[in-house]
């Protein structure tokens, strides 16, 4: 599956499980005991997991994938010593 597909995916699951967050919010104070629950313990965890994903997925895919991620200070180490090669 290609990786725009993967967060078109991702995308929808966060907008459609907004809905019923509105619908929360705007519905009339005597069926709020009715969605409670629902939105508290499941709505709400499953909006903040896909919008972490969105945010910060490519970390933890990075983390999963067990690649060593480079900063920025190994970065510019490895470039100068690959630059100094061969100028002796």
């Amino acid at each position: 599956m290609k990786e725009a597909t993967k967060r078109s995916i991702v995308r929808w699951i966060h907008v459609v499980f907004s809905i019923p967050i509105l619908g929360y919010i705007y519905s009339p104070f005597e069926n709020l005991p009715q969605y409670a629950p629902r939105v508290r313990f499941v709505i709400v965890p499953l909006m903040v997991l896909s919008g972490l994903w969105m945010w910060k997925g490519h970390v933890l895919r990075r983390l999963i994938s067990g690649k060593p991620a480079m900063n920025t200070r190994q970065a510019s180490e490895g470039r100068r010593s690959n630059e100094s090669v061969g100028t002796y």
